[in-house]
């Protein structure tokens, strides 16, 4: 099981500048490229600045430039933001600029607040067929001319300029959590990104029974790979009480996302407060003892016990998710503490 980074420019208030939180993402990643870690994976959102990111393109171009053997993940471009034209020619470029290392990631969206702004107020729920009609079309554009009369976009025979660099072409990943997005991603020579968000080992188990179905259904394509993402943060032995703020951080991150995610409260220069405490009463899982157990926050003894059961069920990549809003200093002594005690065991 190899490990890689997640992690977007993480602003919670105007006190770190966004040049600073550039800076800070670059430092991650050339921890994490250091440390042996296979890839950094950036994702897609739009006028959020808890997940500032409005196209990994220009970053992952930018770390190309400051990294050698680090891997650089779209994790993911959302497919209803994309035509398929400037999906293909982008991520190719992306591909040459980092000589080879591209891994391109889709999703089909999940705020409704962006949709309501990028995508005409498309519901989020359907964004699923912009991504079924997405990435055949990019795969067959980085190989050569191409017309599509597709349900959503329509064009006359094209290709990616430039193309990529990996041949046939870069690998694909698809966000996936219901069975279809699973079954999807497989009979297309895809692999599977998932994350078990605030729930525990049982939705990680879950969530590979679905791909392994899947793969099932597909005898004759071969397996593609499985990554799990999951908010992470070590914390020394010595400090008993090391877990609580990653958990109040992780849970304000989540209370965060809740805002958003609910779209009723009208941002204020792409700041929304969290959702209230008192909001979760009936709900167990945010609870900071919860997220304790579920995220994966420890020492680096407890998460080296907790990640051999990901490592049991076959899953190929585990992926640092280093957003939970602590400070810059304690996400880099988190991620140094993991690559020194915890990866080791994994080699």
């Amino acid at each position: 099981m190899r490990f890689s980074l997640f992690a977007h420019m993480e602003r919670w208030d105007e006190s770190v500048s966004a040049s600073r939180q550039f800076e800070n993402l670059t430092e991650l990643t050339q921890i994490a490229e250091a440390g042996g870690f296979s890839t950094v994976w950036i994702g897609e959102h739009h006028s959020m600045e808890y997940v500032a990111s409005p196209s990994p393109m220009p970053q992952l171009a930018y770390l190309a430039a400051r990294t050698s053997t680090i891997r650089l993940g779209a994790g993911t471009v959302v497919a209803p933001f994309w035509h398929p034209l400037r999906a293909a020619g982008e991520t190719a470029l992306l591909d040459v600029i980092s000589g080879g290392r591209a891994e391109i990631g889709v999703a089909r969206g999940a705020h409704q607040f962006e949709f309501d702004r990028l995508a005409g107020g498309l519901p989020a729920a359907d964004g699923g067929k912009h991504l079924r009609e997405l990435v055949p079309a990019v795969r067959a554009l980085w190989q050569g001319d191409y017309a599509h009369e597709g349900e959503i976009w329509q064009f006359p025979t094209s290709t990616s300029v430039p193309k990529p660099v990996q041949r046939p072409t870069p690998p694909m990943w698809i966000a996936a959590r219901d069975p279809a997005s699973h079954d999807f991603a497989v009979a297309n020579g895809c692999n599977v990104m998932v994350t078990p968000l605030m729930k525990g080992i049982e939705e990680v188990e879950n969530l590979v029974a679905k791909f392994e179905t899947a793969v099932a259904g597909h005898p004759g394509i071969p397996r593609p790979e499985l990554m799990v993402l999951r908010h992470t943060h070590a914390y020394s032995p010595g400090d008993p009480e090391g877990w609580r703020p990653a958990a109040e951080a992780v849970q304000r991150y989540y209370r965060t996302f809740d805002a958003w995610f609910g779209n009723k409260l009208t941002p204020r220069d792409g700041f929304l407060e969290p959702s209230p405490v008192s909001k979760f009463a009936e709900r167990p899982e945010f609870e900071l003892e919860s997220l304790h157990r579920t995220a994966m926050i420890g020492t680096p003894q407890e998460l080296v016990e907790r990640l051999r059961r990901y490592e049991e069920l076959g899953i190929d990549e585990y992926s640092f998710w280093i957003d939970n809003g602590l400070p810059h200093e304690e996400k880099r002594r988190s991620l140094e503490l993991f690559i020194k005690e915890v990866v080791p065991a994994f080699r």
